[in-house]
């Protein structure tokens, strides 16, 4: 009888090792998929936090900095951020537009209602190697609103950064579950001072 069970579980053994291997291989490529996606969803994190302090430099030195008789002081702020260490390379897969908003005042009024509208008095965008446009428009003396921003004085300038990043994840996996998820490929932020 011993001699029976000792081979009905080697028997037994075998067919379990292929069941293991096959579940082994189902979990590995799971677990590869979900850190493959952490990563780059890690890196697009990073990345807009960076442009969130870029943006943020750009609105706050624009408003600052004084020009020179070849650049006014857009243009200064603009190659400014270009040439701020951010680890992005926004002079080769990026753009920066700076924005100058002024209010639209009507009668006797001193100061304007908060979020606009506002007139777009100056733009300066960076030359990049991503193609992009100003997400407030880019005609010199349209109208724009703007939610959240205050409501201005007369004289008064409220400048405005936006940058776009032309983000690739750095893993082939990654790529395809920022597909899945619908990750854009063109990142985006904007900030006001």
């Amino acid at each position: 009888m011993s001699r029976f069970y000792g081979s009905a579980r080697g028997k037994l053994t075998a067919n379990y090792s292929g069941q293991a291997l096959v579940e082994l291989a189902l979990v590995v490529v799971l677990l590869l998929i979900l850190v493959c996606a952490s990563i780059d969803f890690g890196r697009a994190l990073n990345t807009l936090q960076v442009m969130s302090e870029l943006s943020r430099q750009g609105s706050n030195l624009a408003l600052r900095l004084e020009g020179t008789s070849s650049c006014d002081n857009l243009c200064t702020a603009v190659a400014d951020v270009l040439a701020g260490e951010s680890g992005l390379n926004l002079a080769g897969n990026g753009k920066i537009i700076i924005t100058s908003l002024s209010e639209t005042l009507s009668g006797s009024e001193t100061v304007g209602p908060s979020g606009g509208p506002y007139t777009i008095a100056e733009q300066d965008v960076s030359s990049g190697g991503l193609s992009a446009t100003s997400k407030l428009g880019t005609t010199v003396g349209a109208s724009v609103t703007l939610t959240g921003a205050p409501g201005l004085q007369k004289g008064q300038f409220l400048y405005v950064t936006e940058i776009f990043y032309g983000f690739t994840p750095a893993t082939g996996i990654g790529a395809l579950t920022n597909n899945i998820v619908g990750m854009p490929s063109t990142l985006y932020d904007i900030a006001y001072f």
